[in-house]
């Protein structure tokens, strides 16, 4: 068993996906990037700050911690503030690519972490067509402002990389760290 330091459901749906037994915990992390800090280095930072957080409270078990951010030309892009926010992510990325980085860390005796970066390519979008995504409420509580397994999937043309890393967990990382502290899945 592990501790998940998330309350995202998308986390906890990769988690069951491959059988995972773990327990959320709810941390609190300041998500504000640091000056000149890169993107990969803050988003590193943050899950293991999530995991770090979560092994404080509790000990006995791995603490498993993620982060995920968006990346348009050098610019770090986390969760909307509020509608007009989101609307200004969204303009952002029409007719552009980006990348998703998602950094999963596992904290026990000693700390592991993995990075996932991955490229978003979305088709240009109509004004309607934002207002009306940003209606759904989808957008809030989505780094960038979107949610590639729901309604914003319409708006991806297509992707390189990993589809569970820019849900918000990367299977294939997350995995690979299980594995080297004896959690097979």
């Amino acid at each position: 068993m592990i501790y998940l330091a998330s309350l995202s459901p998308r986390r906890c749906e990769l988690l069951e996906q491959i059988h995972v037994k773990y327990q959320q915990v709810a941390v609190n992390v300041d998500e504000t990037p640091q000056a000149q800090e890169e993107p990969q280095d803050y988003v590193i930072r943050l899950a293991l700050a999530k995991a770090r957080a979560g092994q404080k409270m509790f000990t006995t078990y791995p603490v498993l911690g993620a982060d995920t951010t968006i990346v348009c030309h050098g610019q770090i892009f986390g969760k909307p503030n509020d509608k007009d926010d989101a609307k200004q992510m969204l303009k952002q990325f029409s007719g552009r690519s980006h990348q998703v980085m998602t950094a999963v860390a596992l904290v026990t005796t000693i700390e592991r972490v993995r990075l996932s970066i991955s490229k978003v390519y979305f088709r240009q979008l109509t004004e309607s067509e934002i207002e009306a995504y940003i209606a759904t409420g989808e957008p809030f509580d989505k780094a960038g402002s979107y949610a590639i397994q729901g309604h914003g999937s319409i708006f991806i043309k297509r992707i390189e990389g990993s589809y569970s890393g820019i849900m918000g967990l990367p299977l294939y990382e997350t995995a690979m760290l299980l594995a080297e502290i004896g959690i097979s899945i």
